[in-house]
């Protein structure tokens, strides 16, 4: 393994912890940026984060971890940004270093509400950077089950392959499989687009609709995802492949998405705001499903974000409103 490539990872929620803890296991050192001091000090004395995660043990040596943005960006070659989209745009405003000549990867799963662009356009739209300096990680795969060791994959998307390359390398092991991928923005979008039908899963569960309807309502949005990220970046993909089918599958089905929890609490009969009060992790697809409907304006018919767009942005009721949707699915 090569060495001399210095990464840094910008966030402290539970998928940054995850990917600190696969470079943990194939670099000697590298650098950690999170807002919380408290969880630095708890990091560097017990050697785990006591908010994500809390059973990975680190060792602080390896870790050079400040809540100063800049000192973490200014040593590294490559920056994996793992924060929420929401507060994307207020933390780069931090930034004094020059990030032109770094390579950033993003672990964010959401389109950043300033700007209403994915995180690779919007690096290369506000801060020059290159494409093939961009790109980004995306699953399936869930943080917790890295935490717990068990098989999980990764899809790293660049223009640069030699770039993918080099993520792969780095995070790749014994339970993480990694493949590469020139879809930089399919996959992102995509990682952005299952967050959304996620909810809609979530959603229907909170109001009784069984497995059927939820197979249904998957295959559905397989097919709606692909004609939204073709109407967005025409290439040639396959759709079934992991980055796109699986990490729908896994978001949509699994206990530890945070999407399916929300729109499960929504379909309970929670207020918006109420289920954020729940919750103590960001549900990135509530943000996603405004940026979405907003950036379709009715060019393809994407009846499941409609769908969810008005029960958390009109206030719709979601049982007729799913009522609807059900008759618009095959």
């Amino acid at each position: 393994m090569d060495n001399t490539t210095h990464f840094a990872v910008i966030g402290g929620g539970s998928w940054a912890t995850a990917i600190v803890k696969m470079l943990c296991e194939n670099v000697t050192s590298l650098s950690w940026y999170m807002r919380n001091e408290d969880a630095i000090d708890h990091i560097k004395t017990h050697k785990h984060n006591p908010n994500y995660l809390s059973s990975v043990e680190f060792n602080p040596e390896k870790l050079l971890i400040s809540s100063d943005i800049n000192i973490v960006v200014e040593k590294a070659d490559y920056i994996i940004f793992a924060i929420p989209s929401a507060f994307l745009h207020s933390e780069l405003q931090k930034l004094t270093t020059d990030l032109t000549k770094k390579v950033i990867f993003s672990a964010i799963k959401g389109i950043v509400p300033e700007t209403s662009l994915i995180v690779g356009e919007h690096f290369h739209d506000l801060y020059k950077i290159p494409f093939e300096n961009i790109g980004v990680i995306t699953g399936p795969c869930h943080a917790e089950e890295v935490a717990l060791e068990k098989l999980s994959y990764l899809t790293i998307a660049c223009s640069d392959k030699d770039k993918a390359c080099v993520v792969a390398k780095h995070l790749k092991g014994d339970y993480i499989k990694c493949t590469t991928s020139d879809d930089i923005i399919g996959t992102e979008y995509a990682a952005v687009l299952k967050n959304i039908y996620s909810i809609a899963a979530g959603i229907a569960h909170g109001l009784g609709y069984g497995d059927n309807f939820q197979s249904v309502l998957m295959s559905n949005a397989i097919r709606e995802m692909k004609r939204f990220i073709k109407k967005r970046h025409k290439m040639k993909r396959n759709i079934n492949n992991s980055a796109y089918l699986g990490d729908l599958l896994v978001t949509g089905y699994s206990i530890f998405s945070r999407n399916r929890m929300f729109g499960n609490m929504i379909g309970k009969g929670y207020t918006v705001k109420s289920a954020m009060m729940e919750m103590n992790m960001v549900a990135e697809g509530y943000y996603a499903t405004k940026s979405a409907y907003n950036l379709n304006d009715k060019k393809t018919r994407t009846p499941i974000i409609d769908a969810v767009y008005q029960v958390l942005y009109e206030n719709k009721n979601p049982k007729k409103i799913f009522k609807k949707l059900t008759d618009q699915l095959d």
